[in-house]
């Protein structure tokens, strides 16, 4: 039982690091997919913006 939490404890880690990543990336998916609902061209530039700025944010080692 002891094994058991310690791995529910390390889930639970491993989970609450990868949180703010998932939501960054839900949500700039939202907001392409919503400005494609509106000019479907928009929703491309608008994700491809996204997908740099993460990009570089990435390469610069920002978290």
């Amino acid at each position: 039982m002891k094994r058991l939490n310690e791995i529910l404890l390390k889930a639970g880690e491993i989970a609450s690091a990868w949180l703010p990543d998932a939501l960054m990336a839900g949500g700039a998916a939202a907001v392409a997919f919503g400005a494609g609902l509106v000019y479907l061209p928009a929703g491309f530039i608008t994700g491809g913006s996204l997908a740099i700025a993460a990009g570089v944010l990435a390469a610069r080692g920002a978290r």
